[in-house]
């Protein structure tokens, strides 16, 4: 009996064990729970706190043979003490429609409230669906898009850039926005492939020739670039002075370069040709060239020759010249920013049956002059060179009052200026004042004809068709130069009397 009683008293001393165990673990978790409710997790509202990235440019490099799907991932950081919140994750730009988004495992072209912790990461995937057999139209040659990031009201973003035709891409579609050299030993390299050529970035000729043959479509993507070089527009075509250009295009098959972009009145943003100092000679033969901030320009002691060649819708000159050789026939400029030729610093100059029409803007067809100013107001004096400069069976005209403008910034004493002129229609009104060049068409410009708004000149200007019309004034005016037989379209002209101008009236 004593026995079963002290198992007995046991077996309740036990139960009351448990009991109060069990009240005291139920009281812990509650508390447990409690406090876990009262906490709050701290974010930082900072507008300084940014985000980081590990990639500021996501490239879709694949090769394109047919229709592609490919996906690109790179983290985003929350480089801070606190948590942040993105408030905003978006795909935007003109061809946002090629991309995916996924951010931190939530699909969709946007994302809300996505929440990083402290010294923590997520992941952003992006897929990019390219068919490169759609019409440029539809699937441009270079597909950019941006990711944007809005956090405590601070905006990041991340380039999304693809390939969306079948192409030769210069670098290459896995180099996206970098700088080219092109170099061959003194020798040639011929871009013959019937694929069009895509420069995204700057290409550098050295110790080389360029051939550009008959049909040859090269398209140059534009904007702005901001890397250690600083900030400057890309979309150059550059020459050392051992680098050439040559153009080899025919009146059947012309050579194209233009921008990338394809929209309607888009002006390009490509930087252009420039001939740098010494280079040369270059040809541009049978070239249409489009919708650069500038054509081309021919640096100090370059050498050029252009004809039967087109040079339209540029930010500025359609072909800017310091101090350069340039022989220029048979060429059309037109929708031009500022001038259509700007031939300054001197240098040598032949421009015959060439047609600048310079309509929109409040600059001068034709600038010739021979100096260069040291600073912008050239309060530090300017520098002179001979020009030499000859003008012949030519069209100058536009919207201003005065479509051809000359400054001699020379003693008459020192003949730094040497202008000749005959058989070119030009619009002139303050060249002919008397402190300027009051016997202009005495002495320069001989044979010459004033253009004035009654006179009949062109086809349509408004659809930029420089063809002349039925009564032009161009016809039958110009004088018949040896070795000059066709005009821009290749047509023969008038061994006797030939017209003014690029184009010879058919």
């Amino acid at each position: 009996m004593k026995r079963n009683f002290s198992f007995i008293n046991f077996l309740s001393i036990s139960l009351s064990f448990l009991l109060s165990l069990s009240l005291r673990l139920s009281l812990f978790f509650s508390l447990c729970l409690f406090l876990s409710s009262c906490y709050k997790e701290k974010f930082t509202t900072d507008q300084n706190d940014a985000l980081s990235f590990s990639t500021d440019t996501l490239s879709f490099d694949t090769v394109l043979t047919s229709v592609s799907t490919v996906s690109r991932s790179f983290k985003v950081y929350n480089p801070h003490d606190l948590s942040i919140t993105i408030s905003e994750v978006r795909l935007v730009g003109p061809n946002e429609a090629f991309f995916n988004l996924n951010v931190d495992g939530l699909a969709g072209d946007m994302a809300t409230d996505v929440k990083i912790l402290p010294h923590d990461s997520i992941y952003v995937f992006a897929e990019a669906t390219i068919d490169p057999d759609q019409p440029e139209s539809l699937s441009p040659f270079i597909i950019e898009a941006e990711i944007t990031f809005l956090t405590n009201g601070n905006p990041q973003k991340i380039k999304l850039i693809a390939w969306g035709q079948n192409a030769n891409y210069i670098p290459g579609p896995n180099t996206p926005n970098r700088i080219s050299l092109l170099s061959c030993a003194m020798g040639e390299i011929v871009w013959d492939d019937p694929k069009p050529y895509v420069l995204y970035g700057t290409l550098l000729i050295d110790s080389c020739t360029l051939v550009l043959p008959a049909g040859t479509r090269l398209y140059v993507h534009g904007g702005i670039a901001n890397n250690q070089l600083g900030i400057y527009n890309e979309g150059l075509i550059y020459t050392f002075p051992s680098g050439k250009l040559k153009v080899m295009g025919t009146a059947a098959n012309p050579v194209m370069i233009a921008d990338d972009r394809i929209e309607p009145d888009y002006e390009g943003e490509w930087a252009g040709i420039r001939l740098g100092p010494e280079s040369g000679p270059h040809l541009f033969s049978y070239l249409n060239l489009s919708n650069g901030l500038v054509g081309i320009s021919a640096d100090s002691a370059s050498e050029v020759k252009m004809d039967h060649s087109s040079i339209s819708f540029t930010s500025g000159p359609g072909f800017f010249a310091r101090h350069a050789k340039a022989d220029i026939s048979n060429s059309l400029f037109y929708e031009n920013g500022s001038q259509s030729l700007a031939l300054t610093y001197g240098g040598d100059y032949a421009i015959t049956y060439c047609t600048m029409a310079n309509f929109g803007n409040s600059t001068e067809a034709l600038l010739l002059n021979n100096f260069y100013c040291i600073d912008a107001l050239c309060s530090g004096g300017a520098q002179l060179n001979k020009l030499n400069a000859t003008v012949r069976n030519s069209i100058m005209i536009g919207s201003s009052t005065d479509e051809l403008w000359m400054v001699d910034a020379s003693a008459p004493a020192d003949m730094l200026f040497n202008v000749t002129m005959s058989n070119n229609i030009v619009v002139v009104h303050d060249l002919l004042l008397q402190d300027n060049f009051p016997t202009f068409f005495e002495t320069i410009c001989t044979g010459c004809y004033q253009w004035t708004s009654g006179d009949t000149l062109f086809l349509d200007i408004n659809k930029n068709n420089y063809h002349l019309d039925t009564m032009s004034i161009a016809e039958m005016k110009a004088i018949s130069i040896p070795g000059f037989t066709d005009d821009l379209d290749g047509n023969l002209r008038d061994v006797s009397a030939p017209d003014i101008g690029c184009y010879e009236f058919q």
